[in-house]
């Protein structure tokens, strides 16, 4: 027969209604709703970044020094193309406020900005006013706007004075929004915004102290960026000017956002695949009441393949319409949740709808679909036109025809390898693909573990009839422990699994970081300061260890004579500046893994320490040449050594470190840690910033509770995508309880007969659900935390100890769970008639 006589069979068929499919549906459509969710997010995000590249950036394009002006040179080049220019300077400071005997100080992030800024977008102030106005400050003073957080932290109101190093400023008003505040990155402090200009005074712009300047600049409207940017690099890169355009106004977030949507798609798939369960249930049980109507079929002529024809059609219509509903879902609830989305984003968003978003969504809802129904649609062939009894599926063999199995491995590989591809994460879609397979075998092996166990130690329970029929019903032949555990199992791995990993990553941040690291960084602080700073540090019995260092910052350029980018391709090291040092003779404790450290005395060509990790992972060794820029000089060294670099102890840590002769005759400061007891850090600070205005004190405490709430969110991103997980979860086991419930009705019926009554039923129903709960949650929290130590272990690099809380929440979860689908479908069966259900089955 013909596919036309497949399809009209199979539309009769579905006159029926979608009875037996609500779960097939609910399944497949949150799935793909799930991930179409996240898609269209992401794409509005990038939307928003890209039409707002401009405001983001602060204009059509900039060029960034690192601790230094523009040359003449670099200004002339730069006021040839734009049509305005507009320079920024970014650092950090003490903003410092003196009541009386009083004094009170916190971390600030400082801008510095000219006549020019904003070149694009516009600064938002409280009270409404100017930024000229605001910045132009009374008759004795400049003025200064910054973040309401930083204000209310040091009891400040418009028309109150503080200090930033030796410069007294009023301050005007507060800074609402701030136009180009998403393409500065992450700050250790809230935002002032002050005139470069006021800060001439302030020795916080002095020859080797840390800050960063920015050009932006205003292109005419004919002008080519890649043309511009290609002349500039070619120019100045070596000279360590960055470049970036309007084209990706916050690379940062664009790259973090990217990230963090493809980790949550990969999340969305391990939901599809739980909703791929209860569809391979539903479709499993569909069929096994059709079983008269496909023998009968096969009775009136009908061959394998047209039977096969049939329900593919059917199943495939259902399954588009669950994609059709699911990508409604996923498309039109970010647009109806876009202001209340816009209004948490720190960046623009446009909301719309996003075709490839939707298309991603479909194409992986389609194929888990083919994936988890194939096998059971295969079980038709083997129904034949003798079988026109009622259980001729639950007695087919385990694996269908092997062309079967080779159509599903394919479509698996495809599936995974689309998921790589859109995601743009081949490393981390292949660990989850086999993350993913893992558990789903974990569980499929624990159920049949489950039901072994039930069945040997219902024996035991002798005396308790309760808890008998609980164990008998689960050990056998149609026990409901695989459905429960697959799909409970799976939502409650993902979902213990970023418990226990957010909980470890918290717990090093928290917990194990401040036991090693320092109470301060101390930054430029001058050469001429380091006596007396030491001096008051030395003889504090509350100092337990000081470590101080020459502090410079340069961009690795060239590798063995070639571009840096072209030999180490986009390792971190070479984005961006990096820190170096000097030092004469090894720094205490320093471990040597290659080479030697120079003569104390060295005065010959530049010589490099390097870190071994790092050096390793971009292919430098011994004797290999690298150039370093810094503040427009390039200085090339040959790599005389590698030593072991630990960054976890959150103290002093440089990729590089150069013989003395090479660096100490540039303009640099010096940076310096603490360690010292709780209670005198706050005696440290005041007469350190006192003495030394111009130096910046970062407290480690603060920093870490930025990252901390940082990770907070990140984690909540995360938590919420497993949940979608989980509740797919929840609604396949819904559908094996409602698919159970005929069973249960008949189960019910005997025990009635031989005596027992409704709550001694219940209570075995209850016992039933608990113990697939406890069992499906238990291997859940295995492989939960088995992941959990996986990822603190080989890609944090942390210690792992078991989040309890969280661990005995998901146990509890997985009880409830079973317990709320078991017993909502346990009415009909205990209201049932004996007599009724047994006549028949007859």
């Amino acid at each position: 027969m013909s596919w036309p006589v497949a399809a009209r069979l199979a539309r009769r068929e579905l006159r029926g209604g979608l009875r037996g499919f609500r779960i097939f549906l609910a399944c497949l459509a949150l799935g793909v709703a799930a991930i179409a969710a996240v898609g269209s997010v992401r794409a509005a995000i990038e939307a928003g970044l890209a039409a707002e590249g401009a405001v983001l950036l602060g204009g059509d394009a900039e060029a960034e020094f690192t601790y230094r002006f523009a040359t003449e040179e670099e200004r002339a080049w730069m006021e040839g193309v734009a049509r305005q220019i507009s320079e920024v300077t970014d650092f950090r400071s003490m903003a410092v406020v003196e009541r009386g005997a009083e004094t009170e100080r916190a971390l600030t992030q400082v801008k510095s900005v000219d006549d020019a800024y904003p070149l694009v977008g516009s600064v938002a102030l409280s009270p409404g006013m100017s930024l000229d106005a605001a910045l132009a400050g009374d008759d004795a003073r400049p003025g200064a706007v910054m973040e309401r957080v930083l204000a209310d932290r040091l009891g400040l109101a418009p028309g109150d004075v503080f200090r930033l190093g030796t410069q007294d400023f009023v301050l005007s008003a507060l800074l609402e929004r701030e136009p180009d505040a998403a393409a500065d990155g992450f700050g250790l402090g809230p935002r002032t915004l002050v005139r470069t200009g006021a800060l001439a005074d302030s020795q916080l712009l002095s020859a080797g102290t840390l800050f960063s300047t920015k050009y932006r600049l205003d292109l005419p409207d004919e002008a080519d960026l890649d043309a511009i940017a290609a002349d500039a690099r070619s120019r100045f890169e070596e000279s360590g000017l960055r470049w970036r355009d309007a084209r990706n106004g916050a690379p940062g977030i664009a790259a973090f956002v990217d990230r963090l949507g493809a980790f949550l798609v990969l999340v969305g798939l391990s939901g599809l695949a739980v909703g791929g369960i209860g569809v391979s249930a539903a479709v499993r049980a569909y069929l096994a009441g059709k079983t008269g109507v496909i023998a009968t079929l096969r009775t009136l002529g009908a061959d394998r393949a047209t039977v096969f024809r049939v329900y593919f059609l059917q199943i495939g219509a259902l399954a588009l319409l669950g994609i059709v509903i699911g990508l409604a879902l996923g498309g039109l609830l970010p647009l109806a949740l876009a202001p209340l989305i816009e209004a948490r984003l720190p960046v623009p968003a446009r909301f719309t709808i996003f075709p490839a978003p939707l298309a991603e969504a479909a194409l992986y809802g389609a194929l888990t679909a083919l994936i988890f129904t194939l096998w059971p649609l295969a079980r038709t062939e083997e129904v034949r036109a003798a079988t026109l009894f009622r259980d001729a599926l639950e007695g087919a063999r385990l694996l269908p025809a092997w062309r079967y199995v080779g159509i599903t491995v394919a479509l698996v590989a495809l599936l995974v390898g689309l998921a790589a591809w859109f995601s743009e994460a081949t490393a981390l879609t292949l660990w989850s693909a086999a993350g993913l397979a893992g558990a789903l075998a974990l569980l499929a092996l624990s159920a049949l573990a489950i039901r072994w166990i039930a069945r040997r130690a219902a024996p035991l329970a002798r005396g308790r009839p309760a808890l008998r029929w609980a164990l008998g019903a689960i050990g056998g032949p149609r026990a409901a422990a695989t459905p429960v555990v697959l799909s409970l199992g799976l939502g409650l791995s993902v979902l213990a699994a970023v418990g226990q990993i957010d909980g470890n990553l918290r717990a090093a941040i928290s917990r194990d970081l401040p036991e090693v690291a320092p109470s301060y960084f101390f930054v430029d602080i001058q050469k001429d300061q380091m006596p007396a700073f030491l001096e008051r540090l030395e003889g504090d019995p509350a100092v337990s260890a000081v470590e101080s260092a020459p502090m410079l910052r340069g961009i690795i350029t060239r590798i063995e004579g070639q571009p840096a980018r072209e030999v180490a391709g986009d390792h971190w090291v070479i984005q961006g500046d990096r820190g170096v040092t000097y030092s004469a003779t090894p720094p205490e404790g320093t471990v040597i893994t290659a080479g030697a450290w120079w003569p104390e005395a060295y005065a010959g060509p530049p010589l490099v320490s390097f870190a071994a990790e790092e050096a390793e992972e971009i292919g430098l060794a011994v004797g290999d040449s690298i150039t370093v820029n810094i503040l427009g000089r390039d200085i090339t060294a040959e790599v005389a050594n590698l030593r072991v670099v630990d960054f976890s102890t959150a103290g002093i840590g440089f990729i590089m470190s150069m013989n003395p002769a090479a660096l100490e005759a540039a303009p640099h400061s010096f940076i310096a840690t603490v360690y010292a007891e709780p209670d005198a850090e706050a005696a440290i600070l005041r007469d350190l910033a006192g003495q030394f205005p111009n130096i910046t004190a970062i407290r480690v405490r603060d920093a870490i509770d930025r990252v901390s709430d940082l990770l907070a969110g990140i984690a909540a991103a995360t938590a919420w995508g497993a949940s979608a997980t989980l509740l797919t979860g929840f609604l396949v086991l819904i559908g094996a309880a409602a698919a159970g419930e005929g069973a249960r009705t008949y189960e019910a019926a005997v025990l009635k007969t031989l005596g027992a009554g409704r709550a001694r039923i219940l209570q075995s129903f209850a016992l039933r659900a608990a113990l697939l709960g406890a069992a499906a949650a238990g291997v859940a929290l295995a492989a939960g935390i088995g992941g959990g130590w996986a990822v603190s272990h080989f890609v944090m690099e942390t210690r792992f100890a078991v989040i309890w809380p969280s661990a005995i929440g998901i146990v509890a979860g997985g009880v409830l769970a079973t317990l709320l689908a078991t017993l909502a479908f346990a009415w009909r069966p205990l209201a049932a008639r004996p007599a009724q259900v047994l006549r028949a089955r007859e």
